[in-house]
Formats: C-alpha cells, sequence, structure tokens
C-alpha cells in the first residue's frame, strides 16, 4: 500500500434518507472528517444506481471493462485503498440494490481477471487492504451464525479474495434491531464514529 493518508471509498445503501442505518452512515462520515483520509462517499439509493446485471453485461462479463454509466464506480473502487458498506442486512445478506453494485462494479477488468487458458480468477484490486461493513440486523446473533451469515460470508471471502491477501476485514454489526434499546443504538453509533475513525488514521 502506498503512504500518505488513507483512501477511503464510502458505499451506503438505504432508501430512507431518515432511517438508523442512514444515521449510521452520517456517522461513520463524521469519524472520518475527524482524520487526515481523502473520501469518496457515494450513495446508491439517491444517485438511482441501477443494480440488475443486464444480458448484453452477462455476455461479455469476461471482457475487461464496464459501461459508461458505472464507469465512476469502477474508478472510485480501483482508487481506494480503505472500503466501507454501509447497509441493513436483509434475508442474511446484503440488498438487492449493494448485491448489483458488487455484481456490476466488481467486474473483469476492475477487481480481477481470467488470463487466456486460466481457471482461476486473478484479484486486481491489490491496493484495498481493508472492507469494513457497517450493518444492522433485526435479528439476533445466535439466529445469524445457525443460518450462516451469508453477507458476512460475502465480504470475508468473496470480494477480499479479489484484494490484496493482506487485506482484512471488519464486521461493526447491530444485532436484534427490531427490539433493542435506545441506549443500545446509541452506543453502536458512537461504535461506527469512533471505530471508522481509528481505522482510517
Amino acid at each position: 500500500m502506498t503512504s500518505g493518508p488513507r483512501r477511503v471509498l464510502v458505499v451506503f445503501c438505504h432508501p430512507l434518507p431518515d432511517s438508523f442505518v442512514a444515521e449510521a452512515h452520517r456517522r461513520a462520515l463524521a469519524g472520518l472528517a475527524t482524520t487526515d483520509a481523502e473520501v469518496r462517499s457515494t450513495d446508491l439509493y439517491a444517485e438511482g444506481f441501477r443494480p440488475e446485471f443486464s444480458a448484453a453485461e452477462h455476455r461479455t462479463h469476461l471482457e475487461p471493462g464496464v459501461g459508461d454509466d458505472i464507469a465512476s464506480h469502477a474508478d472510485d473502487l480501483t482508487w481506494c485503498d480503505t472500503m466501507v458498506l454501509v447497509y441493513p442486512t436483509w434475508w442474511s445478506g446484503q440488498p438487492a440494490m449493494m448485491k448489483g453494485w458488487i455484481d456490476r462494479v466488481w467486474a473483469s477488468g476492475v477487481a480481477w481477471d481470467l488470463p487466456d487458458g486460466a481457471n482461476r480468477l486473478r484479484p486486481q484490486l491489490h491496493d484495498i487492504r481493508r472492507i469494513v461493513a457497517v450493518t444492522t440486523h433485526g435479528s439476533s446473533k445466535l439466529v445469524n451464525s445457525l443460518q450462516g451469515e451469508g453477507g458476512k460470508r460475502t465480504l470475508s471471502r468473496s470480494l477480499r479474495a479479489m484484494c490484496s491477501r493482506r487485506t482484512r476485514t471488519t464486521w461493526i454489526a447491530l444485532y436484534g434491531i427490531d427490539t433493542c434499546s435506545d441506549a443500545r443504538r446509541v452506543e453502536f453509533l458512537e461504535r461506527v464514529e469512533s471505530e471508522i475513525a481509528s481505522l482510517a488514521r
């Protein structure tokens, strides 16, 4: 990783700007503002990101490059050394909008390539050394563990595999949000701000 300030990409995904997850996003940005990190922030719903992987994209998905409509997202991904994803966990995983961002932006020539004759993807995001998830769960930690924590595995196994071998993942999660106390919610938001700030220093 190059020396100098951290280059942090924050990708936020929630349809409601007044949601608890939106507040967690604001707190993450507030934490970053206390550091010298360079920050790029994307609000997928606000910008009207198109998550569906089209038939045309599928036909050419082994060819390097992405369409003009997501070129800026690809540029952000290759620019950063730290990635923070802020989203609610729905049905044990990332929301469709966030999953679509992964499907379309983590593409050939951006996150990976497949050399002629090879049968394994070759990672391309060598600058990324930290992947952070800030998320909420309606169910308990125990229930999520029994379900296999699919969203967590997407980050810690699939996405991490396209980055540096030294990439670390950080999971900042509030479980049981539907029934937890206001005090736990406040504690979680404070944790988000302080931990994101610490990771970016």
